[in-house]
């Protein structure tokens, strides 16, 4: 191995070791406590070193929503592929939605700004394909079959994503009802009235 080929190796391996501890500082103590001299000090680096890596703090916050509008996507996406009916697409995309949510909450957090600044717009990976492209999609869909063709699809996403996204921040702030079988059932009474709506 040459010398280039093994300090691209050594700046790798070092920028994983940076992310890995600072995800690990994540689920540990939450996104607040993230910072560069505790990450350097967990990796046995010095501060410098992180610099020559990442920017900033906010350049890891930036990374790690990268990765979970990736994850985000992928999952919406596979919830699409299993239906055919633009309806019951909608409808699994919204449950992949709400159950990313809950089981991938530090990534939630960061990407939506739940007690803390958001990063979406600048987070958004250039070639993911993003899960709001795809229920966007999806909602025209229902729309141009509906009673109501002329509906705004774009109106009606964000009405969606408004649901959703207040269904999370309530179960977040524990004011849900405890139980996961009433949380489904509230998630599916709510879809189950929109997509009624949708087809008019």
């Amino acid at each position: 191995m040459g010398s280039i080929e093994r300090k691209q190796r050594q700046k790798t391996e070092v920028r994983t070791a940076i992310l890995q501890a600072a995800w690990q500082m994540v689920k540990k103590e939450g996104w607040q406590a993230l910072a560069i001299r505790k990450i350097a000090d967990a990796i046995e680096y010095s501060v410098p070193v992180i610099y020559d890596h990442f920017e900033n703090k906010e350049a890891i916050l930036h990374e790690f929503a990268k990765e979970g509008y990736v994850l985000l996507s992928k999952k919406v996406l596979a919830a699409k592929n299993k239906h055919a009916d633009p309806a019951e697409q909608l409808e699994a995309m919204a449950k992949a939605y709400w159950s990313f949510a809950l089981t991938h909450e530090e990534y939630y957090q960061l990407m939506y700004g739940l007690g803390m600044p958001s990063c979406e717009i600048e987070s958004r990976p250039p070639e993911c394909e993003c899960y709001d492209v795809m229920m966007l999609e999806v909602i025209r869909q229902i729309i141009a079959q509906s009673k109501n063709p002329e509906a705004d699809a774009m109106l009606k996403y964000f009405t969606l994503w408004s649901m959703l996204h207040g269904l999370v921040a309530i179960n977040r702030m524990k004011q849900a009802p405890a139980s996961n079988n009433m949380n489904q059932l509230i998630l599916k009474d709510a879809l189950s009235s929109f997509i009624l709506g949708l087809k008019g």
